[in-house]
């Protein structure tokens, strides 16, 4: 059997086209065979552009294909699990986009499939495979910032075209879901324990009924995330991880550049302007290349998967909590969950 998986790509979305795609051909253990799309010539010129070998004009026919080993599927979030079920009953594993779901329901139901079918089914939290994020996370576990006590995060962009996909509201599109959803998971990943109860603010587009500007707090036993994300805001990325020690603070946690070394800052709070702090660079990398081939690598060899399913239908419901508690105005228990 060839080192390499076999890979197809379902749509041509922006995240695939741009991104994910151009990453993935770059890898190791991947290599990309088909793509598919509702229009056929969207797949063809795709397929051109990047050299693919097959287009289909439905995804059925790509999941029919005997050669494509796994699927990517950055399909907007409402078609997330339906696809990723039927990509698991053809027998393909499943790199599925961040939110790997709309409910808590959808994503258990998505678990049991992975179960019942055997094959892999990871959220594309790409972030996690950062040696930015692996690096934070190897810091915090040697206590070099002591006990983590509290997360900060923001994360925002400016978007008001009513027909981005991001703006609709059937699609689960806003930014809880689009952004605010990794502010969730990195905040459970430096906590390394799930919220008791969390406590949602919404704004919501007058017209396109989004929440374009959200407000949370997690409340974890260990301490408390606070994050603001928004469609509508200068956009801006930031996260800050604060100890008993110590805080960390990444300059670039989620659109790592791949043209320059990411950077994070390590301050004992010697100084108070933060002039003390450690400046401490990774290696110029792409974290979408990276993921996918740890994904290639564990079909291959066996090795488990850096996002855990189980772990993303946590994530889920802590999202969930959020939503009820914007429309409750008080704090919202997350689960219980039975997986």
């Amino acid at each position: 059997m060839d080192k390499k998986v076999n890979w197809g790509v379902l749509g041509v979305a922006d995240i695939a086209v741009k991104r994910v795609i151009p990453a993935m051909q770059q890898g190791q253990w991947s290599q990309i065979i088909a793509i598919a799309s509702r229009d056929l010539k969207k797949a063809q010129q795709a397929a051109q552009e990047f050299g693919i070998k097959k287009a289909y004009g439905s995804y059925d026919e790509l999941l029919a294909d005997p050669d494509v080993e796994a699927i990517y599927n950055p399909l907007p979030n409402y078609l997330h699990v339906s696809w990723s079920i039927k990509a698991a009953e053809a027998g393909k594993h499943v790199l599925c986009e961040k939110p790997i779901s709309v409910s808590v329901e959808d994503a258990i139901t998505l678990l049991r499939t992975r179960d019942r079918t055997g094959v892999k089914i990871e959220e594309a939290f790409m972030v996690r495979v950062h040696p930015q994020w692996v690096g934070v996370l190897d810091l915090i576990s040697k206590g070099r910032i002591g006990a983590v006590r509290s997360v900060a995060g923001f994360f925002a962009y400016y978007l008001t075209d009513p027909q981005n996909v991001r703006n609709i509201l059937q699609y689960s599109g806003g930014a809880l879901m689009d952004v605010g959803c990794y502010l969730v998971y990195v905040s459970r990943l430096a906590f390394s324990e799930e919220p008791k109860r969390v406590l949602g603010l919404f704004e919501a587009d007058p017209e396109m009924k989004i929440d374009r500007l959200t407000c949370g707090i997690l409340d974890f036993p260990s301490g408390q995330c606070m994050f603001t994300c928004s469609t509508q805001i200068v956009p801006y990325q930031r996260v800050q991880i604060f100890g008993t020690k110590g805080r960390i603070e990444l300059e670039i946690p989620f659109n790592a550049p791949t043209e320059r070394p990411c950077r994070i800052f390590i301050d004992d709070g010697a100084d108070i302007s933060g002039r003390s702090a450690e400046l401490m660079e990774f290696e110029i990398c792409n974290q979408y290349t990276i993921q996918g081939d740890l994904f290639s690598k564990s079909i291959r060899q066996g090795t488990e998967l850096p996002v855990p399913l189980d772990g993303s239908v946590k994530n889920m419901a802590v999202i969930e909590a959020l939503f009820r508690s914007a429309k409750t105005n008080r704090w919202e228990t997350p689960g219980p969950l039975v997986l």
